[in-house]
């Protein structure tokens, strides 16, 4: 009697999601390894950087992202370039909206998205993106904007994500009422809503 050879069993959801979060994982140690590596000046921003400050309170709380998001001067692009392409990764520009690409998968889901220190991320914005120099080393080898820069950053922003972050973050204890009086008013009053929402 003969037997039919074994057929691996295609991975399920839950394996599919964890893979996802591997990719974006190791996305996000190559990037900043090449960043470190070459003496680039960056930090995390966006969803990565509130994953980071929320695992100093409470790992448990830390909500799961997909994007990578880094700070960078627009003057260290061409040496961020070079540190980039040598990690596997094609610099692409639109309208003025920089993001490195996977050479062997150029999906823009899975870029590294860039934002100017410095500079506004829109015309609109109440504040510029902070500067290169706002950023903490919360672990080896990685660099992080600053909580209060952060927190800036998520109020100028104001999608609803960025209110799901800032949440996060007031429940861990990261942000309190200390934080209201160095923002401008318009920010100032978009944080104080969340922090009575929060009984804060």
């Amino acid at each position: 009697m003969t037997t039919s050879p074994t057929v691996a069993a295609a991975p399920g959801l839950w394996e599919k999601h964890v893979m996802a979060l591997d990719d974006v994982t190791a996305r996000l140690q190559r990037i900043t390894t090449a960043f470190e590596d070459a003496s680039v000046p960056y930090a995390l921003i966006g969803g990565q950087a509130v994953a980071l400050w929320v695992a100093t309170k409470d790992p448990a709380a830390v909500r799961t992202t997909k994007n990578v998001d880094v700070l960078l001067r627009r003057d260290d692009l061409p040496k961020a370039r070079a540190a980039a392409l040598g990690a596997g990764f094609d610099y692409f520009e639109v309208v003025d909206v920089g993001m490195f690409l996977e050479r062997a998968d150029p999906n823009p889901r899975k870029a590294v998205h860039l934002v100017w220190a410095g500079e506004k991320v829109r015309p609109e914005n109440a504040l510029p993106s902070p500067m290169i120099d706002e950023r903490a080393a919360l672990e080896p080898g990685k660099q992080v904007v600053s909580l209060s820069a952060l927190v800036r950053m998520k109020l100028t922003a104001n999608r609803d994500q960025d209110r799901v972050h800032l949440r996060d973050m007031i429940d861990v204890g990261l942000i309190g009422r200390d934080m209201l009086a160095p923002l401008p008013t318009e920010l100032a009053t978009r944080l104080d809503a969340l922090l009575t929402e929060l009984g804060r």
